[in-house]
């Protein structure tokens, strides 16, 4: 199903609590310290500790997915490698490019009274860097980051989106993120999501995950909020 302001009004008028995913929806977490560099710096930490990439992937772009890597091949580096990604985060946040569209999302939940909740892979600490820093905790209830040392709370796992949710009624929420992995947990949680296809190609991946609607940009979801969809 692709954007209309038709179907994006129908699926968000029962929604009470919008759970946004950070990087993408928010901004752009490695704008100015692109996501390539922080995993180049997360390697280099990691062999000072006696981390041997694979053979297979010695060069790992991801620094989420490099996190993955070490959990599933060295688990006990797993807790000095996410303290140490979440250093380079946070150092990344702070030149973060702003997604307007979302911080129109943002305060036309507070406006039409709906709940907002940060549900991401990234860290804690880092999201709430950001948030504070551009002025945008008040509209925030709750931030939800992966769990400390622990890679497998990530999405497409639906844990941390189930810990926003809090037990509450699964059509009072609906996810919005910017991958299918987003889409797959949120299938999971039991919830609907909303696809924000920002890249050349997204619109079909999201689209094959099962979003039950994807935009093109953050604003189409800020407008139908404003009209106290």
């Amino acid at each position: 199903m692709t954007e209309t302001n038709a179907s994006l009004a129908d699926l968000l008028r029962p929604v009470k609590h919008v759970l946004l995913d950070f990087d993408g929806p928010v901004c752009s977490v490695f704008a100015g310290f692109p996501a390539s560099d922080v995993a180049k710096s997360l390697q280099e930490e990691l062999e000072a500790l006696g981390w041997k990439a694979p053979a297979e992937n010695p060069v790992e772009t991801d620094p989420l997915a490099l996190l993955r890597q070490v959990a599933e091949r060295r688990p006990d580096l797993v807790s000095p490698a996410d303290r140490q990604l979440t250093l380079l985060e946070t150092a990344a946040v702070q030149t973060g490019r702003p997604n307007l569209g979302g911080e129109a999302v943002l305060r036309a939940c507070a406006e039409s009274g709906r709940a907002v909740s940060i549900v991401s892979n990234n860290a804690t600490a880092a999201i709430e860097s950001y948030l504070t820093a551009h002025d945008l905790t008040r509209y925030v209830t709750r931030t939800i980051g992966r769990t400390p040392g622990d890679p497998s709370s990530m999405k497409p796992s639906p844990r941390l989106l189930l810990a926003a949710m809090g037990g509450g009624e699964a059509w009072d929420f609906i996810f919005v993120g910017d991958a299918a992995r987003d889409v797959e947990a949120g299938l999971a949680a039991g919830i609907g999501t909303i696809g924000y296809a920002n890249k050349p190609g997204k619109r079909e991946r999201l689209e094959a995950a099962g979003a039950l609607v994807v935009v093109d940009s953050m604003k189409s979801i800020a407008i139908v909020l404003s009209d106290r969809a």
